[in-house]
């Protein structure tokens, strides 16, 4: 095979090389992503009990939601660029472990101000754990394989709401009696975020920092990746970054910074309040509920692979992440005109959640192209903060929104448009810049 990147500079098929160590890297950090989205979006699903049990309103409910990625964006380019210092291994356990506790201590709390200062405090644990994941796949995989396994490992988005809303509503309805003197929300915290302080002490046995640090690969294997690598990072795009100063510079960066809020902006309502619109279609049971929320999810992470698999095959960026995008805008505007119709308002859901997830994974390849390895930690961790901003702002209007209207309605039209406007730009970006 020929193709730059999917051969190594002399020609040799990698494929099998690839393969096998998309096998050894993926699995456990797929499971911590699992559970970093569970601990992150399960107060979606605490909250159809924790807010009449606390009496807190819909707007302290967004503000809590939301707060959590205030955290998350003061902590994330510093939580970046310590991990580069410290290494992968050593500080995405740390990261895990903190969260993990963070998530755990939801379970205790008794009113707003301890709602929202541990929810501020897990979005800061959490900061670095994403952008790091994604500055370890850059140095494991080239450009042109990296749609693939984007995809790969951001299906465990869609997955946890597979898993997660079945697994979350039968924990409410289980526990709903009060065992052991715990509501059923706060057995949802301490079940789901227990095992992540244990995934985080395992990532300790189990993370290379790097090729030069993996030592299950031979010295020929090292040897090999690391040129496919250099003859990559001779095709990047001229006005690339090259500093973490030359990132603050470049309007590129800005603008893939935008673009990222409009997807997230989507995601986040999803998140946090689909079980909330799937119950004011006319569902009451968490069960039934967590039942019906995990067909969005399950959509989605077949299309995210999908599309993933296409856009590297193809060797095309914009069209593979603007089409997404402007299926969620479909999918929001449906779901907000039939609201009170559970089929229709699933389905209107389920679009924009294969839409606005799919977008995910899309957004970081097409992005990579605008940054050199020197200048990838602090990049990347900029464009994730910048996109996080809408976890604080799209729950936060919704619940707002909510209590002033009654309805979601309203907001789903608003974030509708900041989508169309995120597919807008995307579709703006020269196609020879983005397209390999």
């Amino acid at each position: 095979m020929s193709a730059a990147g999917l051969a190594s500079p002399a020609g040799e098929n990698l494929d099998p090389l690839y393969k096998r160590i998309t096998f050894h890297l993926l699995p456990y950090i797929y499971v911590c992503y699992l559970f970093n989205y569970f601990d992150r979006v399960n107060v979606g699903f605490a909250k159809l009990q924790m807010l009449d049990d606390l009496h807190l309103s819909e707007t302290v409910y967004g503000l809590a939601a939301g707060i959590f990625f205030v955290g998350y964006v003061i902590c994330g380019i510093p939580s970046n660029l310590m991990m580069r210092r410290v290494g992968a291994r050593r500080w995405m356990a740390l990261l895990l472990v903190l969260w993990g506790i963070f998530s755990v201590s939801l379970m205790f709390v008794r009113d707003a101000t301890s709602f929202c200062v541990l929810r501020l405090l897990t979005g800061a644990a959490e900061a670095g754990f994403f952008p790091g994941i994604v500055l370890f796949f850059n140095s494991w995989y080239p450009s042109a394989r990296r749609g693939r396994i984007m995809a790969l490992f951001m299906s465990a988005i869609p997955i946890s709401g597979l898993i997660g809303g079945p697994v979350s509503g039968w924990i409410m309805s289980y526990f709903a009696a009060g065992q052991g003197g715990l509501a059923g929300w706060q057995w949802l915290y301490l079940l789901e975020g227990l095992p992540t302080v244990l995934l985080g002490i395992g990532l300790l046995f189990f993370l290379s920092d790097g090729i030069g640090q993996a030592r299950w690969l031979t010295a020929g294997d090292r040897a090999t990746l690391q040129s496919v690598l250099a003859e990559d990072e001779k095709s990047r795009t001229a006005d690339a970054a090259d500093s973490f100063a030359s990132v603050l510079r470049n309007p590129q960066v800005w603008m893939l910074g935008m673009v990222y809020f409009c997807i997230q902006s989507g995601v986040y309502m999803i998140n946090f309040w689909l079980p909330s619109i799937i119950k004011a279609s006319g569902l009451q049971s968490p069960l039934v509920i967590g039942w019906v929320s995990a067909i969005p999810y399950l959509a989605a992470g077949i299309f995210m692979v999908v599309v993933g698999r296409s856009a590297d095959r193809r060797r095309e960026r914009r069209y593979h992440l603007a089409v997404p995008m402007l299926m969620g805008v479909g999918g929001l505007l449906v779901a907000a005109n039939f609201t009170q119709s559970p089929v229709v308002a699933t389905l209107g859901l389920t679009l924009a959640t294969m839409g606005a997830l799919t977008g995910l994974p899309m957004f970081w390849p097409l992005s990579g192209n605008f940054l050199t390895p020197a200048a990838a930690a602090g990049g990347l961790a900029l464009m994730n903060s910048l996109g996080q901003i809408a976890g604080f702002c799209s729950p936060y209007l919704v619940g707002w929104i909510k209590d002033l209207t009654g309805s979601t309605d309203l907001a789903l039209y608003i974030l509708a448009a900041i989508m169309l406007a995120g597919a807008i730009l995307v579709l703006r970006i020269p196609a020879a810049t983005v397209n390999r």
